[in-house]
């Protein structure tokens, strides 16, 4: 029977990792995995959405007289794996600059607490999400079916959970929560944007949030809308200059249909309303409506020609 060259195929990949820990500056160090587990948090955000959402989301024989005595396992389990998590990426992070035990489980429990007690704030976010989409869809039957069936309601609750995360200075954990939202739903929101109450994204493929968008509260976006980067500044080694300033501010009350492209530290103006497949790259006073084409229906009254 034929066999595989299985030891030098482990050979080879040994001495590429080694090469490359090299070239990274790293050492290997003795003990187990250097990095979070997609896996494990996987599992932890499954545990959050059912604790958060427990006769909705969580096990199928719930009663509602044990609902709290679940939620509070289920929070508590689920708390303890993104602990873990923290701690291997507290240490990732000091690699180059090790911190002790103890500084690596402060830092690590500071962070975890707080988005602990930051869960019933984003409970109450979610509900404003939900019924802004139940609002504003004519298909919605319920906020029911919102919950369990919107694309752009499951990304938001990964997004306010992973935001949290990046604020609390956990921002491979955040990135990687925001992964799973984007590999399931087609939403790509990264977890440093700041999204404000009642959030709507109707339909959802193909959205694209950068880090560092501002968006107010009331905001409606549609499919395939981009707020995006227009320029990547560099430094005098020619390396890109990070967290900079560099994407959207959408003001309160703001629509954007299919297909828009906002590029640019920009500002759309409260109630403004950007049409389908329009491409900006200046700012948009309130209360303005700017389309491909002019048209004799679009008010016009504040809006610079330039923009319509």
């Amino acid at each position: 029977m034929a066999s595989f060259n299985i030891d030098s195929i482990v050979q080879s990949l040994s001495d590429i990792r080694t090469a490359w820990r090299t070239s990274q500056g790293r050492s290997r160090e003795p003990g187990g995995r250097e990095l979070p587990s997609r896996e494990a948090l996987a599992r932890v955000m499954d545990a959050l959405k059912c604790a958060l959402f427990p006769m909705r989301l969580g096990p199928t024989d719930l009663r509602h007289e044990s609902e709290n005595h679940y939620v509070g396992h289920t929070i508590d389990s689920a708390l303890h794996t993104l602990l873990e998590q923290a701690r291997l990426e507290v240490r990732h992070q000091h690699r180059h600059n090790p911190l002790d035990g103890t500084e690596i489980e402060a830092r690590a429990f500071a962070a975890v607490s707080n988005l602990a007690e930051r869960l019933p704030y984003i409970r109450t976010m979610l509900d404003s999400d939900v019924l802004a989409a139940y609002q504003g869809d004519p298909a919605a039957q319920s906020v029911d079916e919102v919950l369990l069936c919107y694309p752009g309601v499951q990304a938001m609750i990964n997004h306010r959970i992973a935001h949290e995360l990046y604020l609390n200075k956990l921002p491979l954990l955040a990135r990687i929560i925001a992964e799973m939202a984007h590999a399931e739903t087609g939403i790509d929101i990264h977890p440093g944007a700041s999204i404000g109450k009642s959030f709507f994204i109707d339909h959802g493929t193909g959205v694209v949030i950068g880090e560092t968008t501002i968006i107010g509260e009331r905001v409606r976006i549609y499919q395939a809308v981009t707020l995006g980067a227009k320029s990547f500044p560099t430094d005098e080694d020619g390396s890109l200059q990070k967290g900079l300033p560099r994407h959207p501010v959408v003001e309160d009350d703001v629509v954007i249909y299919a297909g828009a492209t906002i590029l640019g530290r920009v500002t759309l103006g409260k109630g403004c309303v950007i049409g389908g497949n329009v491409w900006l790259t200046q700012n948009v006073p309130a209360g303005c409506v700017v389309t491909q084409a002019r048209s004799q229906d679009t008010p016009r009254s504040n809006c610079p020609d330039s923009i319509i």
